[in-house]
């Protein structure tokens, strides 16, 4: 009773939702490849706590290797947490388009610009 489903329909069926959807905003990776705006935002806090976690990793071992307090622990989770951000805003520099000075900020993919 049950019928195989028909691949060109279903094919035609998905393209018809993805056009009335509207599929998300990808960004083009270094590689070529594209990721949608979700995976480059998991990307981002991935990148902030594993530089924290880094930090921490360094600050707690040279801790215990000098014997001292949370010195070391306190200084390198600051700076883990410092080379995380700035890894995440080279991320989002990747992610925006390219300011261009000579056409008033516009772009190809932007044509609004500013209007000043």
């Amino acid at each position: 009773m049950t019928e195989e489903p028909d691949a060109a329909r279903l094919k035609a069926l998905e393209a018809r939702i993805a056009h009335v959807k509207g599929r998300p905003q990808k960004v083009k990776a270094e590689n070529g490849g594209a990721f949608s705006q979700g995976e480059m935002a998991w990307r981002m806090v991935i990148e902030l706590v594993s530089g924290l976690l880094l930090g921490l990793s360094i600050g707690f071992g040279l801790d215990y290797v000098f014997g001292t307090r949370p010195i070391f622990l306190v200084i390198f989770v600051l700076l883990g947490f410092v080379a995380g951000v700035r890894t995440m805003l080279r991320t989002a520099h990747t992610m925006t388009p390219a300011y261009d000075k000579t056409n008033g900020g516009r772009t190809p993919d932007n044509d609004e610009g500013n209007d000043v």
